[in-house]
C-alpha cells in the first residue's frame, strides 16, 4: 500500500501524446480535429490503454477532446503548448542548452586549424562551466527571445 504506484507517463501517457503530436502537426490534417481511433496506430499502443491516456492528458490539461454524449473521448481538436514541448515539437531550454554543448563540441573537434580548435575548445569548456541549471536560464532567455538589458 505504500509503495509508488507504476510509471504510466513513459509507458503510456507520453507514447501517445506524441503519436497524438504527430498527427496534430502533420500537414495532411490541416489541424482538424481526428478520431482518436486515430492515435491506436500512430502510438503501437493498444485501444484501452490509449483510452485512458487520452482521459489523463486531456485532465492534465495537454489535449483538448471533444467527447460523445457518454463522455467518451471521441475526437481531439488541439494540444497545448507545454505537450508540444513534451513531445519534442518544440524546443526546451534544456534540450536547446544540451545542443549548444554538443554544437561547441563539434566545432572544436572539426575546426580546420589548431587556433580554431583551441578557441572552439575554450567556449566549449565555459559554456560547461556555467552548468546546466544557468545554461538551460539562458536558453529559456533566447528561446523566449527575451535577452537581458544591463
Amino acid at each position: 500500500m505504500t509503495s509508488p504506484l507504476p510509471d504510466t507517463w513513459f509507458t503510456r501517457d507520453l507514447p501517445v501524446l506524441r503519436a497524438i503530436a504527430r498527427l496534430v502537426d502533420a500537414p495532411e490534417h490541416g489541424g482538424s480535429p481526428y478520431l482518436l481511433g486515430a492515435v491506436v496506430p500512430a502510438s503501437g499502443l493498444p485501444k484501452a490503454e490509449v483510452i485512458v491516456a487520452a482521459k489523463a492528458l486531456a485532465s492534465a490539461g495537454y489535449i483538448e477532446p471533444l467527447t460523445n454524449h457518454a463522455g467518451d473521448i471521441v475526437r481531439i481538436t488541439a494540444i497545448s503548448a507545454e505537450a508540444r514541448r513534451l513531445a519534442g515539437l518544440w524546443p526546451t531550454p534544456q534540450g536547446e542548452w544540451d545542443r549548444l554543448l554538443e554544437q561547441l563540441a563539434a566545432r572544436a573537434e572539426r575546426a580546420p586549424t589548431e587556433v580554431e580548435r583551441a578557441r572552439w575548445r575554450a567556449f566549449s569548456e565555459a559554456a560547461a562551466a556555467v552548468g546546466a541549471h544557468d545554461g538551460a536560464l539562458l536558453m529559456s532567455a533566447l528561446v523566449g527571445g527575451y535577452v537581458p538589458r544591463r
